[in-house]
């Protein structure tokens, strides 16, 4: 094994003491790359969520349809399922570290394309700079996460995993409260609906919610062929204030980069042996990991589904303006972030298939709740549902790669990576359905955005389904 010039050892797994220092979880001498790499997480973190919300108000600046606003979520995703596979090639020919400072690079490059796309106003330009800001996303997904289940004992890989994820919410949360407190109520669109609503109160008091959030949007298009250029510059306005915080994010890909670039790691698993396709693929050819890469899929679908859609949701069914929409989002990952912390101490003591499958199972009553309970209590099940995802991506990804060697785990870690093209495929499915005015289901006559909800439901089903098989399967061999 040729260790690269630049790392340092790999240190010894069975050393240290302290908190994280822990040999069960951490190793000290693993702590600060484990610390460095964890910091990742809340990077590729912040740009999932903030991204999110953008859905429904490009719906609104560009006067698109839900189905073709949910493009943005096919671009961001899909970039994904592009890169995943060239970068786990790529990080097994060079290293870990190596494919990092790739995919913070790519990271950058795509956020600084929101210039020229807020400049000339343009969707299709959006949605290049989400697409290759996820060539980078690709790259640092597929290396943090084996990454940090090799800085330690296999025993203990997925509270590992579980340990770093931990820190994505922090990143998803302060993408989620820029969005909300600072860049939503900025735009002039929502200035727009807020004036539509006071001016037309007494016509919209008389209206269900779906039916006001129809004629604001007909206002919209009315002030569009009115004042076409009045409409063009609160395009333009709106466009040079969601770019700010990718610009931003692109300064701290590059900050990040730098850091990693004068760092010495530890080079844990490079090797100079070739690629043996068949090994590898009959290594992966086995219920606990295809079976693992389709409840990714599914699961990455129905949690980007769940996200996108909060604001349609509030603004559609309860009257909500997007900001006020969008803290019910806040809510749902401050959530998400509590449940992960505590889901990860379950662990010790509840196998991660077990932990998948019971809060699948409460997943799934959330979300039937979700479409089927009108009002306030319909919002609060849906901000409950990710209550329940909050250990789900790290653990299907620990239970998918268990009994793997470290290279076979680089290019396993691809195929769970590519699976995040879930994210890309459901919200669109679900941005069709929400464009619908109103579907029966049992008699009950429901707005196409409560009707989208019943689309995790399968996904979790699948999940569920996963988890509790692998609670009965005893793991893999040990890796190499």
């Amino acid at each position: 094994m040729q260790q690269d010039p630049e790392a340092t050892p790999a240190p010894d797994p069975s050393a240290g003491d302290g908190p994280l220092g822990d040999s069960s979880i951490v190793p000290s001498n693993y702590l600060f790359p484990f610390v460095l790499v964890t910091s990742l997480f809340a990077l590729w973190g912040f740009a999932n969520n903030y991204t999110d919300p953008l859905v429904r108000a490009f719906k609104e600046v560009f006067l698109i349809s839900n189905q073709q606003s949910s493009l943005v979520q096919f671009a961001f995703y899909g970039g994904y399922a592009t890169m995943a596979i060239p970068a786990a090639l790529v990080i097994r020919k060079l290293s870990f570290k190596a494919g990092i400072i790739i995919g913070l690079a790519l990271m950058a490059l795509g956020a600084f394309i929101t210039i020229p796309a807020s400049v000339y106003v343009s969707f299709n330009l959006i949605l290049v700079s989400l697409y290759i800001l996820t060539f980078g996303l690709a790259f640092l997904e597929t290396s943090a996460n084996p990454y940090i289940l090799s800085m330690g004992p296999k025993e203990t890989a997925t509270q590992r995993l579980n340990l770093a994820q931990a820190f994505n919410p922090v990143g998803t949360l302060a993408g989620g409260l820029i969005a909300s407190l600072l860049i939503l109520p900025s735009m002039d669109v929502a200035r727009f609906r807020t004036d539509e609503m006071k001016s037309r109160s007494d016509e919209f008091a008389e209206m269900l919610p779906a039916d006001a959030d129809k004629a604001i949007g007909d206002a919209l298009v009315e002030f569009r062929e009115t004042d076409p250029d009045g409409h063009r510059a609160m395009q333009e306005h709106d466009m040079q204030v969601v770019r700010v915080p990718y610009v931003a994010l692109a300064f701290a890909a590059i900050g990040v980069l730098v850091l990693f670039a004068v760092s010495k790691l530890p080079n844990t698993g490079h090797t100079d042996e070739p690629i043996h396709v068949a090994e590898t693929l009959t290594n992966l050819a086995s219920l606990r990991y295809i079976g693992g890469v389709l409840a990714q899929a599914v699961y990455v679908g129905s949690q980007i589904m769940c996200w996108t859609f909060t604001v349609h949701y509030g603004m559609t069914l309860l009257r909500m303006e997007a900001s006020t929409a969008q803290n019910w989002n806040v809510a749902a990952t401050l959530v998400f972030l509590v449940s992960r912390f505590l889901w990860t101490y379950v662990l010790r003591f509840v196998s991660p298939g077990m932990l998948l499958g019971c809060l699948s199972m409460a997943a799934i009553g959330l979300c039937l709740g979700t479409v089927f309970i009108e009002g306030i209590v319909g919002m609060i099940c849906l901000v409950g549902i990710s209550a329940c995802m909050g250990v789900m991506f790290p653990t299907i990804y620990g239970i998918a790669l268990d009994g793997l060697s470290v290279d076979d785990a680089k290019l396993g870690s691809a195929g769970l990576i590519f699976a995040i093209v879930g994210g890309a495929l459901l919200p669109v499915a679900a941005g069709a359905v929400t464009d619908y005015e109103s579907i029966t289901i049992a008699g009950m006559a429901l707005e196409g955005v409560r009707v989208a909800y019943l689309l995790p439901v399968a996904c979790f089903s699948f999940v569920a389904l996963y988890g509790f098989a692998m609670a009965k399967t005893a793991s893999g061999p040990e890796p190499a």
